[in-house]
């Protein structure tokens, strides 16, 4: 099966990841990588959108609202 570029970026990252803990349990994993991706990703796709936060939303396929909250929540804007 192939995979996207993203995809095996991040399964190569995670891989990293747990051959650094050295056999020590990992914790809140599920927060870690959503934070980890969700602020690059609002980031570029608000500099591509050129700070329109309607169309960011509209090509994230989210609520303008919700990208709102995740920006001041990322410090991407005040």
């Amino acid at each position: 099966m192939s995979h996207s570029p993203i995809d095996a970026s991040i399964r190569e990252n995670l891989e990293t990841y747990f051959r650094d803990l050295h056999g020590t349990d990992p914790n809140a994993l599920y927060d870690m990588v959503i934070k980890a991706v969700e602020r690059p990703l609002l980031d570029v796709v608000m500099q591509k959108a050129e700070g329109n936060q309607s169309r960011a939303a509209e090509w994230l396929g989210i609520n303008r609202n919700t990208l709102r909250r995740k920006l001041v929540e990322h410090k991407l804007i005040d």
